[in-house]
């Protein structure tokens, strides 16, 4: 086990956790993010995002350090942590974006992890191969070669008590991915970031990026944590991290700001857009728009990157308390209908519901049922697998009503969409105790259905009815051919 990373809590993928930083003397709190510093430029001090945003930890480029006469002689002689003036931890990537943007660099892998342990980094990166999505499988089968072996490197460089990250590349091949994933927890790196997902993030391909890391979480052992490089939206983030990433860094909030764009979880908006900001955080409760707009260049861009940071924060903090209060795919529900392609995403995302099961938790406070695609999340797939478990007897009915049904069956099950069926017994526990709509939706019934097909193809020799408040035709013939139906709508009424 991985002594650096602890976990607190889970909900679906999604995991609260912490992750000991030694050289830097702090644990910080997963899910975290990072803002991106750029040595060169200062929009919000590192200072000030500790104090007022608290930031935990932060990541910079050691490359640009590397490069930059001036910043890397005062990087040696005073260290990240003094020159940045930042208590918490900080990460270095290495330049493997410059490698990805330009198509060379200057340095090693030795060379850049040992600069990044002289600077006093307290997280540094090896210089891996980032390959792009869609290439050709033998491209990106050939760069993940290079990429495993400067991992291999990595893990022979003495630098003390810094953590080093393990990149894992594959572009968008799953099973280059997942063994990417594998030989990386299998040496002694200590970080996994899925790496070369930004261009899929920027062309708005969730549904892709959601395949990606459910393919190197299934090489990572539950003991690694994952950093997602360069998701900077916090329109993301709960997604992101119900499929298990646990870091996040992010230089958008200095990016939009200085191009004038105003950040919410549900995307973005131009400031010469808005009227009202809707928003309560410090800058939006002193400031109107007309007010920022009028502002100087720069005080403009330091009061919406303040903004930005306010709402991606608080997001990362409404993330881990929809962890521990086990709401988290509700909170993916919601952000899911920002835009359509992050509906694609959380679809995708329950395309994995057999992988969320693993780590999703036997019993939580709620479930809501909120649209179709609730019908598909992991609680439904655990209890329908569940049924196998259960003694029935010689007949069983089935009913959504209230009373035990005809004379000449054995017993009577209660039938709840969308988990289907259940002995009464079970009424009152989680996740039965769901709340549902009263107009139940075609998948909830159809996903009911399953769960009945699925208890009567687990007992063959028993006799099934099933008693329904007005299913339609599909809901029914999904149904076993043997399982007797029985409309109950009009007996229900009355």
């Amino acid at each position: 086990m991985r002594e650096c990373f602890e976990l607190q809590d889970t909900d679906a993928g999604g995991r609260l956790g912490e992750l000991t930083v030694p050289r830097a003397g702090v644990t910080v709190e997963t899910p975290a993010l990072l803002p991106v510093i750029n040595p060169n430029l200062d929009t919000i001090s590192p200072r000030r995002l500790a104090d007022e945003f608290g930031a935990e930890i932060l990541i910079t480029n050691s490359y640009i350090i590397y490069n930059t006469d001036d910043v890397r002689e005062r990087a040696l002689s005073e260290g990240l942590h003094d020159m940045f003036d930042f208590p918490g931890a900080i990460m270095t990537d290495s330049g493997s974006f410059q490698l990805s943007e330009y198509g060379e660099i200057t340095v090693t892998t030795e060379e850049i992890l040992q600069f990044q342990a002289d600077i006093g980094s307290d997280i540094g990166t090896p210089v891996d191969i980032p390959t792009p999505p869609d290439v050709s499988r033998e491209r990106a089968a050939e760069e993940l070669e290079t990429t495993k072996d400067r991992l291999e490197i990595a893990d022979g460089v003495d630098v003390g008590d810094m953590l080093i990250n393990a990149p894992v590349q594959g572009s968008t091949h799953p099973d280059l991915r997942e063994a990417a994933a594998r030989h990386a927890d299998s040496t002694g790196l200590d970080v996994f970031p899925v790496g070369a997902v930004v261009p899929l993030m920027n062309d708005y391909r969730y549904d892709d990026m959601i395949d990606v890391v459910a393919a190197a979480k299934r090489g990572l052992g539950a003991d690694a944590p994952v950093h997602l490089f360069g998701a900077g939206h916090p329109m993301m983030f709960a997604l992101a991290v119900a499929m298990g990433c646990d870091l996040f860094d992010s230089a958008a909030y200095a990016l939009y700001a200085r191009d004038d764009r105003y950040l919410t979880v549900r995307g973005t908006q131009h400031l010469e857009d808005i009227e009202y900001f809707p928003c309560s955080c410090p800058v939006c409760s002193t400031h109107e728009p007309a007010d920022v707009r009028a502002l100087p260049d720069q005080q403009r861009e330091e009061t919406l990157a303040a903004h930005n940071l306010h709402v991606t924060f608080g997001e990362i903090r409404r993330i881990k308390q929809a962890i521990r209060a086990g709401n988290l795919l509700e909170l993916v529900e919601q952000r899911a209908r920002a835009h359509p392609t992050m509906l694609d995403g959380y679809r995708t995302l329950l395309d994995h519901a057999d992988q969320l099961e693993a780590s999703d938790p036997v019993s939580k406070g709620a479930f809501f049922y909120t649209s179709h695609e609730s019908a598909r999340r992991p609680e439904v797939l655990r209890h329908r697998r569940r049924l196998e478990r259960l003694s029935v007897p010689d007949s069983l009915f089935l009913t959504e009503g209230d009373g035990d049904g005809p004379a000449e069956y054995d017993d009577s099950w209660r039938v709840k969409p969308p988990f289907g069926p259940f002995p009464r017994a079970l009424s009152k526990s989680y996740p039965l105790t769901a709340e549902v709509p009263t107009r139940v939706d075609r998948g909830a019934l159809e996903a009911a259905a399953a769960g009945i097909t699925r208890l009567v193809e687990s007992n063959p020799d028993s006799e099934f009815g099933v008693g329904h408040l007005d299913w339609p035709a599909g809901a029914l013939e999904a149904l076993p051919d043997s399982v007797e139906t029985i409309d109950l709508t009009e007996s229900h009424r009355s």
